[in-house]
């Protein structure tokens, strides 16, 4: 069994053609912008919109371990004492509580993903395994995508690049794709921003390029973080050194921060702005001009 937060069918961004990509729950990075912070913990969380909430006290009825509490503007919940058993989101008429996370088995998971077995066929498309990080479940990628190419599908690992080697030796065989995340080539800077240093990271694509399996590199573009040009040419400079010819530019957005609300937690950089479509077209170009092809993935 593992934990996934979403099964995203019909997707165009994760890989080529239309495909399901599959998002992994837990993740050892904490980047400060991450859009899904469901994604960071390996296990089941209650979230709750109080947009929604119609304070009708049920939940607080069912809840065995009283973490459970109303104010002026919803739902509060005891992180401490919460068992994220789910017995108060059943009783949700609204759907103000709800639940990131279930646990589901390897065939359970195939069973979603082949359901769209004529567009990955008539579109070129396939299955993605995403996260969180999905090489923490090594073992269940590297059996769902055998078995997604031993029935024709394209395989897809999208990854933060932060697991062991081994995980990566027993995912590769079976992959088709590898999306590869870069975000700083400045270890200090990649500790500050992310939790962690970025030596694992580098040494893993490294591996990943000695391996022949097409890679695209993936920069998230962050304002005041790595969207300078010295930040952009450092990371070309490395990747030009494994061979590896494709970039793609994932511009800053803030989608994903209502979800800190959601989940009791703190965003960091509340109040950014996104970079100018005009400034990323500048650093894409910059890519451009050292022999990348790169793409702008909004």
């Amino acid at each position: 069994m593992t934990v996934v937060f979403n099964i995203q069918r019909f997707s165009i961004q994760d890989g080529p053609g239309i495909r399901t990509t599959v998002f992994i729950k837990g993740c050892p990075l904490r980047c400060l912008w991450c859009s899904n912070p469901e994604s960071q913990r390996a296990v089941p969380e209650i979230a709750h919109s109080d947009s929604l909430c119609n304070k009708c006290g049920h939940c607080i009825e069912v809840c065995e371990v009283n973490a459970i509490s109303l104010s002026n503007s919803g739902v509060r919940i005891n992180r401490e004492l919460c068992t994220e058993c789910g017995k108060c989101i059943e009783v949700c008429i609204p759907e103000a509580l709800k639940l990131y996370g279930n646990d589901l088995s390897l065939e359970e998971v195939y069973q979603v993903v082949i359901r769209d077995r004529l567009f990955y066929q008539n579109s070129g498309g396939g299955v993605t395994i995403s996260g969180g990080e999905p090489l923490s479940q090594d073992d269940l990628v590297a059996e769902l995508f055998k078995r997604c190419q031993d029935t024709g599908f394209h395989t897809c690992l999208d990854t933060s690049g932060y697991a062991s080697p081994k995980a990566f030796e027993k995912v590769l065989p079976h992959t088709n794709l590898v999306l590869f995340d870069v975000k700083l080539m400045d270890p200090v800077a990649h500790l500050k921003a992310t939790g962690k240093s970025n030596k694992k990271i580098l040494r893993n694509l490294k591996l990943v390029s000695e391996s022949g399996v097409p890679t695209i590199v993936r920069i998230p573009l962050i304002p005041g973080i790595n969207d300078s040009e010295g930040d952009i040419t450092d990371i070309a400079s490395y990747i030009k050194s494994l061979d590896l010819k494709k970039i793609d530019l994932l511009p800053y957005h803030r989608f994903g921060e209502g979800k800190y609300k959601m989940l009791d937690r703190k965003y960091s950089l509340s109040g950014l702005s996104q970079i100018e479509p005009g400034r990323v077209e500048e650093l894409a170009n910059i890519l451009r001009s050292s022999g990348f092809e790169c793409n702008i993935v909004i």
